[in-house]
């Protein structure tokens, strides 16, 4: 169903959230959750912790996308635990390189900063420009749907895969000094881009939330803080209760994602399991089923340290790069720029294409002259 033509021009994100809810264009539940505002960040917000969500993601991806969807067991056979980047294929230079994680959160904030906002179909159209490393099949699909000529808003498969969640983050930098409810309706439409599935847009939002949460807290939160944020935040959002795992010791369950978190999540973490014994009970592929209990668990056990985490990511599940990407992304907003292994930055090639070094750290550069150094100075 298209939008109507009379407000096609001038309708607002949160307009056009509204419109697709109306006409169950989107596979979510109408919750409160989008009328409540997040609170505005102090004048004296340190843009570190924005760097550090950033850095994280690509550091994650990076570390983890030369070995990965290797099961854990075989990856320390062959590399022992990985702590740094490995030589890529045809380099034989250890690097941080980018693949699709960073690709397409970059992209998404690169767009963002030529419309000095967000504006779903242009990054949609942004994501069809370029060559995808690792490009998965769901957003596969969204390109070969938005190419057809279909609507932005109808090319997004309904797909519980992690592609959305891995590129969300920066979803949040635009509004950081206006910090009202419209940075809901973003992220929805963001996250149904490419995939419009009620655990993914969900997962999405939940992350988002909790992400604006992190870069205000002065220290590392109690461990259930990362499972509670999660559950609070989806449950009233998802509308699918099918997801079943793919393998793993849950092949029984069948439910939304946050009820899997609340149930298995709960009592793995009860019985005191490592990263890789629990993640290896649901199996920490590309599943959101998957990929969020391994996310919440890592964070779970070692959020307050940056560098653990994102190594227990990298190591310790299959789907590593994604995994790490999102972990790196957590724990960056956490602790900021300044917690990131020296080695680590370094080493980090800073691409989202073939031949553009240094490209992400210009990126997060115009992102803070855009919304923080200049909209601090029209408050002073």
């Amino acid at each position: 169903m298209a939008l109507p033509v009379q407000r096609k021009m001038i309708m607002t994100n949160k307009q056009l959230l509204n419109h697709l809810f109306e006409t169950q264009q989107i596979d979510l539940k109408l919750s409160p959750f989008f009328d409540k505002s997040p609170d505005p960040l102090s004048k004296d917000f340190d843009f570190g912790r924005i760097e550090g969500m950033m850095l994280g993601l690509a550091i994650g991806d990076a570390l983890g996308n030369t070995t990965e969807g290797m099961l854990p067991r075989d990856r320390r056979r062959g590399y022992g635990e990985i702590r740094d980047y490995l030589p890529k294929r045809y380099v034989n230079l250890p690097l941080g390189f980018p693949s699709d994680d960073t690709q397409l959160a970059f992209w998404t904030l690169e767009q963002m900063i030529s419309d000095e906002g967000f504006n779903p179909g242009n990054v949609a159209s942004r994501y069809c420009r370029g060559r995808i490393f690792g490009i998965g099949s769901t957003v596969r699909t969204f390109i070969a749907n938005f190419k057809s000529g279909l609507p932005w808003y109808q090319c997004g498969p309904k797909s519980s895969g992690n592609g959305a969640l891995m590129r969300i983050a920066p979803m949040l930098i635009p509004h950081l000094r206006t910090g009202t409810h419209d940075l809901w309706a973003d992220t929805a439409l963001s996250a149904m881009i490419t995939h419009n599935d009620s655990g993914s847009i969900s997962s999405c939002l939940s992350f988002v939330h909790m992400l604006w949460n992190l870069l205000q807290m002065d220290g590392s939160p109690r461990p259930e803080w990362w499972l509670e944020s999660f559950i609070e935040t989806s449950r009233g959002l998802e509308s699918d209760e099918s997801y079943q795992p793919r393998e793993g010791s849950f092949a029984d369950y069948r439910g939304p994602i946050w009820k899997f978190l609340l149930e298995k999540v709960s009592a793995v973490r009860r019985d005191g399991l490592s990263v890789m014994e629990a993640c290896s009970k649901w199996y920490s592929g590309a599943f959101l089923l998957e990929t969020v209990p391994s996310v919440v668990y890592i964070l779970m056990c070692h959020g307050h340290n940056f560098e653990e985490a994102v190594i227990r990511a990298v190591n310790d599940t299959k789907d590593n790069d994604t995994i790490a990407a999102i972990v790196g992304a957590a724990v960056g907003a956490m602790h900021g720029k300044k917690a990131i292994p020296t080695r680590w930055l370094s080493g980090l090639s800073g691409r989202t294409g073939e031949r553009d070094d240094g490209r992400i750290f210009s990126l997060i550069e115009k992102a803070k002259k855009l919304w923080w150094d200049e909209k601090r100075s029209k408050t002073r």
